[in-house]
């Protein structure tokens, strides 16, 4: 059994990516992984708020931080955005005294300390470095085989210096999707951005963004889109209506979590997985390999 801290992240907890952190706790238990969830965790401090207000964005990452450092486990999350925030923040706090010491005050204040000491990592990087893709398609019960994917990254996941994947040209959910039979399909798009919370204060240049993965995706064959980070789902999911109505296309590719993906190979009942929770149905694309 192996064992981490986990920080689902507001998306995935209590947000609309609720069937991302169900998925990922039933594939986790599969695969003997307890993802103990950090208690009294807060909000990472999100990308926006980082734009608005940096250090209070800093201090309220540091906290998680802190109360993550007194368990003495890597710090692992499947939002690409608190990886990044986390990641930024465990960063600089170590690199530049100043802000160091304006954290540690913050954090004093809430009898709280940080020595530097947490590994923040994504749970693509768990699943595809400590579990591997051995013991991953060792679990799998129902092959995919025959099912074309395209592998989504997002422009977040692959950024943070040292990464776990190439920036341009990650590979590790290309070779998880392989590792359940299914095919990871060409997607030169795999690593570009979604438009993120641009959807809301720029929604031409997002829903521009979006099409372009869309097209891209479904140009090279793919029956569904995966991916690691819960607003990449919202964003591809949620807007291909208006995308088509906008673009006079007819796209209709589910957009999975990679956790979701794996629970399907791995036997584990739809329900438990969240599949139903998507606006575009994953049933067709999936029912020869769907529990029932």
């Amino acid at each position: 059994m192996r064992y981490y801290t986990y920080f689902p992240g507001c998306s995935s907890s209590e947000g609309g990516a609720k069937a991302y952190g169900w998925s990922a706790q039933a594939v986790a238990k599969a695969l003997d992984v307890e993802l103990i969830e950090l208690e009294d965790w807060n909000c990472c401090g999100s990308t926006p708020y980082t734009s608005v207000d940096e250090l209070a964005s800093f201090c309220t990452s540091a906290r998680n931080l802190a109360l993550a450092e007194k368990r003495g486990l890597d710090l692992v999350t499947p939002c690409s955005a608190c990886y990044v925030i986390l990641s930024r923040t465990n960063s600089y706090v170590k690199g530049y005294p100043e802000l160091r010491a304006k954290v540690g005050e913050a954090l004093a204040a809430g009898d709280l300390e940080y020595h530097g000491t947490v590994r923040v990592r994504h749970l693509l990087d768990i699943f595809a470095n400590d579990i591997g893709y051995d013991e991953i398609a060792s679990k799998v019960k129902r092959r995919l085989g025959g099912l074309k994917v395209a592998p989504y990254y997002g422009c977040q996941v692959v950024r943070p210096e040292p990464g776990f994947d190439h920036p341009e040209s990650p590979q590790s959910l290309d070779r998880l999707i392989e590792s359940l039979g299914a095919e990871a399909t060409r997607f030169p798009l795999r690593s570009r951005c979604c438009g993120g919370s641009l959807i809301i204060s720029e929604e031409d240049l997002a829903l521009g963004l979006i099409h372009k993965l869309l097209d891209s995706a479904s140009s090279d064959g793919a029956e569904c889109i995966v991916t690691v980070c819960p607003l990449c789902q919202t964003n591809l999911d949620i807007y291909q209506g208006r995308i088509n109505k906008r673009f006079k296309t007819n796209f209709n590719l589910p957009i999975l979590f990679f956790t979701q993906l794996m629970g399907v190979a791995f036997g584990i009942e739809g329900k438990d997985l969240g599949l139903k929770k998507g606006i575009v149905p994953v049933e067709k694309v999936l029912a020869q390999y769907i529990e029932r």
